[in-house]
């Protein structure tokens, strides 16, 4: 779980709703006076991770926006501030990969490029598969090859079970007592408070799907690979979900760039936001470099 170290919204940052062919989703985002939907490669859309929320880029926004780039973050249909129905099939990854493209286009900014943290990642490779066209790039941020297995894996199955039966309060309750147990910090006040208010506000069905598919996602790193859209693995050299050495070779796999991000952990745009949009920026500006020099 991602956990913002503020919640107020640094300068030049607003609350939106982004209204696409699939629905409105709630957005946080930013970008500077003289952005041009015209410019090539001018939007960055992030996608949270499980149990996240738009919430987690606010520190990495106005630093992606001061590059000339208009950054949005958002929540995804049942997650925190954005509706979703009760069916769990909705919450399909292809289903959610399709929301992704359907925010791409309602941007009208042509190809955007592509962020996607953790459970994201795994959302933002099914946009991608279903319509490469629409990006310029993909980041797959702290996340992996196919779902997480092992402990982790135990633990998830343990919450698809206890969501329908028990609520998202006392799962939440329990989940946070584990990770005060296994070393987490005390979070200030009104940081757990949000923390809370954040679980609690996402329709169940959807975290319980979206909890089902982080163990059950299958490896389409093959088939990611076949769209040609140009990728990049960024991760905490510290990650404990995904392992480096997994991201690692995931990368390998996809033939993209790998950067490791110092002193960061599962959440690099929350432990380094500086590092991660620089890492970001300066890749993006490498591939419009490769496209000017194509083109000349």
């Amino acid at each position: 779980m991602s956990t913002p170290r503020f919640l107020d919204l640094p300068t030049g940052v607003r609350s939106a709703r982004l209204g696409t062919s699939r629905g409105d989703f709630a957005v946080l985002e930013a970008g500077p006076a003289e952005w041009s939907s015209a410019v090539p490669g001018s939007v960055a859309l992030l996608l949270p991770g499980w149990t996240g929320s738009k919430e987690d880029f606010l520190s990495l926004l106005p630093l992606l926006a001061r590059t000339g780039r208009r950054a949005v973050a958002v929540d995804q249909r049942g997650q925190y501030e954005t509706a979703g129905p009760d069916e769990p099939s909705a919450y399909d990854l292809n289903e959610l990969g399709l929301d992704a493209y359907a925010m791409a286009e309602a941007m009208d900014a042509g190809p955007v490029h592509l962020v996607g943290h953790s459970f994201g990642g795994l959302i933002a490779r099914a946009a991608v598969l279903a319509k490469p066209e629409a990006f310029a790039s993909l980041t797959l941020l702290g996340s992996g090859p196919a779902g997480l297995g092992g402990q982790q894996a135990q633990l998830l199955n343990l919450m698809v079970e206890a969501i329908p039966t028990q609520g998202l309060a006392a799962v939440y309750a329990a989940k946070r007592e584990l990770e005060r147990r296994n070393g987490a910090a005390e979070e200030p006040a009104h940081i757990e408070e949000f923390l809370a208010r954040r679980f609690r506000a996402n329709n169940p069905v959807s975290l319980t799907e979206f909890t089902r598919q982080l163990v059950t996602a299958p490896d389409l790193v093959a088939e990611l690979a076949a769209t040609g859209v140009p990728a990049m693995v960024a991760f905490g050299v510290d990650d404990d979900a995904w392992s480096p050495a997994v991201q690692r070779e995931m990368a390998d796999r996809l033939g993209a760039q790998v950067h490791e991000i110092e002193g960061a952990g599962h959440s690099p745009a929350v432990d380094r936001p500086e590092a991660t949009a620089d890492a970001l920026t300066a890749y993006w500006n490498s591939l419009s470099r490769d496209a000017a020099t194509s083109a000349g």
